[in-house]
């Protein structure tokens, strides 16, 4: 597949770190309106430079642009793209508009294109774990899900100083102004739906806690929503609970329970971070009321908290995460790169762009096709502009239930191979005595 980006910031160089993994994808060039921007970028990756966006749309080589602009110049980059005859993968939101991406897909159908659309986390190796489990019957009938995407008092981040291995800024201007529901929800609404289904009721709430970012320069807005919870009722009966903020520490978990059971997953920023799967029993939910099992994992796990790691699911491009190469080179890089991909986060965002191609060279629907993508896209917007005052709201958009993807079938079926520790077995006995009068 041979493809071609516009827009070189900040985001370019987080798809460059895992370029190295697909041999099968051509980047035929780059375009961006800054042109020294987009010299660095030729200067380190090798790429060759289109002189114009005009230059890249009339390639015959490049069949997919891959959208990478500001938020504001998604939908015109995307529809001069579409108008080209190219299929486009751009980065989320499509656009801030429902209305507006409607009309996108419209395009897409009338032109014979595919638009498709981060985020991709929904094909890591962690969310695919958790979907096969959940399919397996490892904690029963899904019922409630806790979700979260705090991500650091913004105020205390210093954000203005932040730069790629490139020396790209990080926007945070964009990002501050856009509001962290804009950029983040999706992360967790693309496998929360994928899961479960369309959402047929959305309650939420959004506000502004910290007006002033400490930025160099005055946001404008500076009330963009630094806050949003949003309850949703899902079409097969789940209850799910997702927050977004940038005022409390950092906390990417994903919870979800079920009648039997409990599985979590510790960064939904991570492709490869670890899933826990507890099955529920009189033991590990006792242990709970203890301050020590509660507050010392070595201590809790003995007695069922929390469950066992589970082997992850690994797929075609599970290796890519695991390493990175061609974007920084000296040895700070080096090291920072690998304690990020241990402990931070790691995310293959080339994933997504492959997983398209995928679908186009087999002559199939789009995992995440304009019916999803416009359902999340509508989600994201009623949670953001939800408002202090909070709206109750069902949804006008909805979709096809997805299936679990037919390459998971060969992995471990995890309700079968969940056994419980030693410490809770033989102190089930015990815990029915004590809770005897």
């Amino acid at each position: 597949m041979k493809i071609a980006f516009v827009g070189c910031g900040y985001v370019f160089d987080i798809y460059m770190r895992t370029r190295w993994a697909y041999p099968e994808i051509e980047i035929c060039g780059v375009y961006d309106r800054d042109a020294a921007r987009a010299q660095v970028v030729h200067d380190h990756y090798g790429f060759p430079l289109y002189p114009s966006f005009d230059a890249l749309l009339a390639d015959p080589r490049v069949e997919v642009v891959i959208n990478l602009t500001s938020i504001a110049s998604h939908e015109e980059v995307t529809r001069r793209a579409l108008e080209a005859g190219k299929h486009v993968y751009t980065e989320k939101p499509i656009t801030t508009e429902p209305a507006r991406t409607r009309a996108l897909f419209e395009l897409a159908e009338a032109e014979g294109r595919v638009l498709a659309a981060a985020p991709c986390n929904l094909y890591s190796d962690a969310v695919m774990t958790l979907w096969k489990a959940i399919a397996d019957g490892a904690i029963g009938r899904p019922v409630l899900v806790y979700a979260e995407l705090d991500d650091n008092p913004a105020h205390l981040m210093r954000l203005d100083t932040v730069t790629s291995p490139t020396g790209a800024p990080f926007p945070y201007a964009e990002e501050l102004q856009e509001g962290c529901t804009v950029e983040h929800i999706g992360y967790h609404l693309a496998w929360l739906c994928a899961l479960f289904g369309p959402v047929r009721a959305v309650t939420a709430f959004s506000t502004c806690l910290v007006p002033d970012k400490n930025t160099p320069e005055p946001l404008h807005p500076a009330t963009t929503p630094d806050l949003s919870v949003a309850c949703l009722s899902f079409d097969n009966g789940v209850a799910a609970r997702v927050t977004c903020s940038w005022v409390a520490p950092r906390d990417h978990q994903m919870r979800v329970i079920g009648e039997a059971g409990e599985i979590s997953v510790d960064n939904v920023f991570h492709d490869q971070s670890p899933v826990f799967l507890e099955r529920f029993s009189r033991v590990s939910l006792s242990a709970r009321k203890a301050y020590s099992a509660r507050s010392q994992p070595a201590i809790g796990r003995r007695f069922g908290i929390k469950g066992r790691r589970l082997a992850l699911v690994r797929r075609w491009k599970s290796h890519a995460v695991e390493a990175e190469r061609g974007v920084g080179r000296s040895p700070k890089h080096r090291l920072v790169s690998w304690l990020r991909r241990r402990e931070v986060y790691a995310q293959d965002k080339i994933l997504g762009i492959a997983e398209m191609g995928k679908a186009l060279a087999e002559g199939r629907p789009q995992l995440m096709g304009p019916d999803f993508l416009m359902h999340l896209n509508e989600l994201t917007m009623l949670v953001q502009d939800a408002g202090a005052r909070g709206t109750t709201v069902a949804p006008s958009t909805s979709f096809a239930p997805l299936t679990l993807p037919a390459d998971l079938a060969a992995a471990p079926d995890y309700r079968a191979g969940y056994r419980a520790r030693l410490a809770e077995r033989t102190a089930a006995s015990a815990v029915e005595r004590m809770h005897r009068r």
